[in-house]
């Protein structure tokens, strides 16, 4: 299968994008046809393409419930990603990000709830070195890692699904450092180093067809151990030849750190 991926090119020096006014975004879009490669079919590793299917059922029976994604998940997702990587200690921030696919009507109804259109990889290593030093509190630490945990909450086919990049196809050259603005309504702006992404005719793209809610996405956006997997572009795209009939993409995101005690 083929798909358009939308590439960065370089027209802005330092690109600039937002959680929500996206008519306010600085990033030169340059879709290029990629082909697609089916992740269920080769099976992948979080260590060495940098994503990794995970079965988990959740106690949450509505993710659009706040005080359940803090009560329940939250806390599920913190002892998936321990589960899975081995981490001595994982912080879950926040109760994640909903996301709806344009035609749900629900795209941007809520804060940054609009889908990932153009390849990033959320936090450039300087992000993420502040990030983990901070959430260490002083704590030595011999590794750091940070993940996105994707789950789609709609039934399938998905019309808009996740494409991820292989990490060991990726080069340093392929990467813009770029400003994350993050302009919730009612409270101050604010933001942080990200970073977009290239064409390179060598990136080799993957997406999980046909995602069910009891299934996750888990993939890395930083590692320090530079004998693993560093961190994963990804972008939504529109599935070619998506039935017209189903159903509008829903999904949401939980991002975690991870430490490994010195």
């Amino acid at each position: 299968m083929e798909a358009l991926i939308a590439y960065s090119g370089r027209r802005f020096a330092r690109p600039r994008y937002y959680a929500n006014a996206h008519e306010r975004d600085e990033v030169d879009i340059a879709p290029m046809p990629m082909p697609m490669h089916d992740a269920r079919a080769g099976g992948t590793a979080i260590d060495r393409e940098g994503f990794q299917l995970v079965a988990h059922r959740s106690a949450v029976s509505d993710f659009a419930d706040r005080e359940q994604v803090v009560s329940l998940h939250m806390h599920e997702i913190a002892e998936l990603v321990r589960g899975v990587t081995g981490a001595d200690h994982v912080h879950v921030g926040s109760p994640g990000l909903l996301r709806f696919s344009e035609r749900s009507g629900r795209a941007g109804s809520l804060n940054n709830s609009m889908p990932a259109r153009f390849a990033h990889i959320d936090i450039s290593d300087g992000t993420a070195a502040l990030f983990g030093e901070r959430g260490a509190a002083g704590r030595p630490f011999v590794r750091c890692a940070h993940y996105n945990v994707w789950r789609a909450i709609s039934p399938p086919p998905q019309d808009v699904p996740l494409a991820l990049c292989d990490a060991r196809t990726l080069v340093r050259d392929d990467l813009i450092e770029a400003d994350a603005v993050f302009d919730e309504e009612g409270k101050p702006e604010w933001s942080f180093e990200g970073l977009v992404v290239a064409h390179n005719a060598a990136h080799r793209w993957n997406y999980f067809p046909a995602l069910t809610r009891d299934e996750a996405i888990l993939f890395k956006t930083n590692d320090t151990d530079e004998a693993r997997a560093h961190h994963v572009p990804h972008v939504a795209f529109d599935l070619p030849d998506c039935p017209p009939d189903a159903p509008p993409r829903v999904s949401i995101e939980m991002r975690a750190t991870a430490w490994w005690w010195a």
